[in-house]
């Protein structure tokens, strides 16, 4: 709004006097232009690997009114569905992107008024970008003919060089005693190239021959790898279903981890004395992936360069907390909820922390820190049954632990006698830039120590 300004103005004079100024004569002022105060909702970026956002449902309608810090929009991310607040007060003029359809990071998905009067012109706004995004000015045809009475254009002319040379050229030319002034270039906008100098100086290179090519191999060898962005045609009959949003942010972790060096080391282990404390605890809800969560934490304050990370390439940082992700796996994809600080936890109030853990990741509404704040991950198929199996590096992690099922088998102790005891495979893939073969041994074999005398895991 603008301010009024009087028509006398103090004017300094002398020092330590003041005079009025007689009235001006009227001059025209531009007008202060108040524009209406119409705001746009981005799609905000859930977490750091979200590229695009899928509405799940609009808490607000068109026509509502919110004040900051309501929530206006529920937006699936590649991990979770998360509720979208407003950062100002205002009407709900417009929903660009209704529920059900994705947009990437940044875009406008609706438009808020700041009063009723803005409305309309909140919904002007939203046609005028519909319009933008669905038209494209059409190239004026080629052979369309000038208006009558408009002259065409006059032709650009392009700058004169004559004369000017390229500094190896006049190098070439005192070498060769050319006068430069004489030659006729034949570079961009008539420059004298060293080509030309030594064209003009009668100097005339061999042209270099090229040598036969290679007689082709007598074998033929495999078929070059498919590119990346090759698409393969849909199985005759086949259903083509579309990943979602999870999915996506899945298939993208794992093309990114095979970037990483990783090498794999196998353990066994007796758990016939881990199996008896789950047994004790079970029915204080602690599960036995709650047991090796807790093991893993206690082995990783031993052996801190497994709980390392590498994320540029170039070094490697020792993480503080042990914060330990465990699998999960989703209707339509995968999670990690990620147990922070489990070496610091005891068993009880880490399975009070996963209860409510799981159920957050189940009805997808974890928080970013409770997904991508993992230093080291447990992957648990044993409870499937799984005898064994590899998995996959998280980017930007240093180790993944793969944990079979435990089985009954024959072992056979030091002083030769058989008896049948509880055993477990467990596999470790780690990222070879920083964890060396001889440095996850020793972790394993200390976790190995953990699973067979876990009483230190209740203190």
């Amino acid at each position: 709004m603008a301010s009024l300004i009087s028509p006398y103005l103090s004017v300094p004079t002398a020092p330590g006097h003041a005079r009025l100024a007689a009235p001006a004569a009227p001059r025209r002022r531009r007008m202060a232009v108040v524009r209406a105060k119409i705001r746009e909702i981005f799609m905000p970026a859930l977490s750091s690997t979200m590229t695009e956002g899928k509405i799940v449902s609009w808490t607000a309608a068109e026509g509502d009114r919110v004040a900051k810090g309501d929530p206006v929009v529920v937006v699936e991310s590649d991990k979770a569905d998360m509720d979208v607040e407003t950062f100002h007060d205002g009407i709900v003029a417009v929903v660009l992107v209704p529920a059900g359809e994705t947009a990437p990071v940044g875009a406008p998905i609706a438009l808020l008024a700041e009063s009723e009067e803005e409305v309309a012109l909140a919904r002007a706004r939203a046609q005028a970008l519909s319009q933008g995004q669905s038209q494209e000015p059409s190239p004026p045809h080629a052979a369309a003919a000038p208006v009558s009475g408009t002259p065409p254009p006059a032709p650009v002319a392009a700058p004169v060089t004559k004369g000017i040379a390229t500094p190896y050229a006049k190098k070439v030319a005192k070498q060769h005693r050319v006068d430069i002034a004489g030659v006729v270039g034949t570079g961009p906008h008539g420059r004298v190239t060293a080509a030309d100098v030594e064209a003009a100086a009668g100097i005339k290179h061999k042209r270099k021959v090229a040598p036969p090519p290679p007689p082709p191999p007598a074998a033929v060898g495999p078929a070059p790898p498919m590119p990346a962005s090759a698409v393969l045609p849909p199985v005759p009959g086949g259903t083509v279903v579309p990943f979602t949003t999870m999915q996506a942010a899945v298939s993208r972790n794992m093309v990114d981890s095979l970037s990483v060096p990783t090498f794999r080391v196998g353990y066994s282990m007796i758990t016939d004395k881990l199996d008896a404390l789950y047994e004790k605890v079970k029915s204080k809800g602690v599960t036995k992936t709650v047991l090796l969560v807790k093991a893993a934490a206690v082995a990783l304050t031993q052996h801190p360069v497994v709980n390392a990370s590498c994320r540029d390439g170039k070094s490697f940082s020792y993480n503080n907390s042990v914060n330990i992700g465990v699998a999960v796996a989703l209707e339509g994809g995968l999670l990690t909820p990620v147990l922070e600080d489990a070496d610091k936890l005891d068993i009880y109030l880490l399975a009070q922390k996963w209860r409510v853990l799981l159920k957050k990741a189940r009805m997808k509404q974890l928080q970013p820190n409770e997904y991508n704040s993992g230093t080291f991950t447990l992957s648990n198929l044993g409870m499937f049954g799984v005898d064994k199996f590899d998995a996959i590096l998280p980017a930007g992690q240093g180790a993944i632990m793969a944990v079979g099922a435990s089985r009954p088998t024959v072992v056979a102790d030091k002083d030769g006698f058989f008896s049948i005891k509880s055993e477990m495979l467990v596999n470790v893939t780690a990222d070879h830039r920083i964890i060396y073969g001889a440095d996850l041994a020793a972790f394993l074999q200390t976790f190995a120590k953990i699973v067979e005398d876990p009483e230190s895991l209740t203190l």
